[in-house]
């Protein structure tokens, strides 16, 4: 062999040992020294290098439904804003809610027109049949006019828990932009007397406010200062909004919570925003954040709504921050409404002073009308 041949072979047999060494060092590197992809997913047959292995794409790859749903079947999970008494469309969803492990639904349908006042009687309906599972809001109010407070009233004395969803201001929604009962802003109509009566009787408000900026923001805000014992909820407060925007107003008003419709930032592809955005502020104000589904609104299925919420809290890495703003933030608004007159007298009517179990002085609204139900009257 010539002195040229011996030299090109001894060459080529060194950068056969260079390239050994960088595949079973487990990276390779490009020119100037930064990593590129791991060596493992450019070897033949995706052969694992023999130190420090990098996770193949399957082990990467995102978690399927099935297996969020196992991972967290412990976890108590509430929808707190959705739609399907609209058609009564609620008792189709039973059997996915109970595959999916939703196990309660702030429950509502059509949104500031006449035909709400249909809806939210589905939705009580819902609620006399199963009430450890729906919670039925009232949307069916005018609030343009007085009659609209006189209903509001009527329905919370009943045994509603809620005013909402309301569309406070709507320039922009394909649902609710030509609503006959909305505002123009959070201070239009009959709203300020509103949100007073729901302070006396500790109920939430669910408010749709869109565009969330200009006047109906600063009218929003204006509300917010006006009546700090008012619990307002912030409808899909992630939907056009920023991390920063949410949380300035969580930090200036700390009688606002924000309705967080998860599957919005997951799977709309409108949305400007991935979840880890949020979730520092999430972290910053663990008790004032709330998921829902929004029904699914915007998305080919609600399915994937109730999918994203799991990924939100797989993300938070944290059970315990998962399970408030998966259900303890919805629930005590829920459980610290007192039972109403009206709940009391029918209880004493059916001679519920006798019941040795039951402290009228005490009793939540949610005891009230869980007693009145299973006593054969409606709660």
């Amino acid at each position: 062999m010539s002195r040229t041949k011996r030299q090109a072979a001894w060459l080529l047999i060194a950068i056969a040992v260079v390239a050994a060494a960088m595949i079973f060092g487990g990276r390779a590197m490009a020119p100037g020294g930064d990593e590129t992809a791991p060596v493992a997913e450019q070897l033949p047959g995706n052969q694992q290098a023999s130190e420090s292995p990098e996770p193949s794409a399957e082990v990467l790859k995102e978690k399927s439904m099935e297996e969020l749903v196992q991972a967290y079947h412990d976890l108590p999970l509430m929808d707190a804003h959705n739609h399907n008494a609209a058609g009564g469309k609620y008792r189709s969803m039973i059997p996915k809610w109970d595959e999916s492990g939703v196990d309660r639904i702030v429950l509502f349908g059509a949104v500031s027109e006449p035909a709400a006042e249909a809806t939210d009687e589905t939705a009580w309906e819902a609620y006399q049949n199963n009430p450890d599972r729906f919670i039925p809001f009232t949307s069916g109010i005018n609030l343009l006019e007085q009659a609209g407070l006189d209903k509001l009233r009527k329905n919370l004395e009943r045994g509603y828990f809620g005013l909402g969803e309301i569309a406070a201001a709507s320039q922009y929604s394909p649902a609710l932009a030509q609503v006959e009962w909305k505002t123009e802003h959070p201070m239009d109509g009959i709203l300020p007397e509103i949100y007073a009566l729901c302070a006396e009787y500790q109920a939430p408000v669910l408010l749709h406010i869109d565009p969330l900026n200009g006047t109906p923001v600063s009218k929003l805000q204006e509300a917010l200062a006006a009546y700090p014992d008012t619990t307002f909820i912030l409808a899909h407060a992630n939907v056009f909004n920023s991390p920063g925007n949410l949380e300035a107003w969580l930090e200036a008003y700390p009688n606002l919570y924000a309705d967080f419709f998860a599957g919005f930032t997951v799977f709309n592809p409108e949305s400007a925003n991935v979840l880890e955005d949020f979730i520092p502020v999430i972290r910053k104000f663990p008790d004032r954040i709330v998921l829902s589904t929004d029904s699914g609104f915007g998305l080919s299925s609600e399915e994937l709504a109730i999918e994203a919420m799991y990924r939100l809290i797989d993300k938070l890495d944290d059970s315990e921050l998962a399970e408030r703003i998966a259900y303890s933030n919805m629930n005590g608004l829920i459980e610290r409404q007192p039972a109403t007159r009206t709940q009391l007298e029918k209880i004493r009517g059916l001679g519920g002073e006798d019941d040795s179990g039951l402290d009228l002085a005490t009793l939540s609204k949610r005891e009230a009308g869980e007693w009145l139900i299973r006593n054969g009257k409606e709660g």
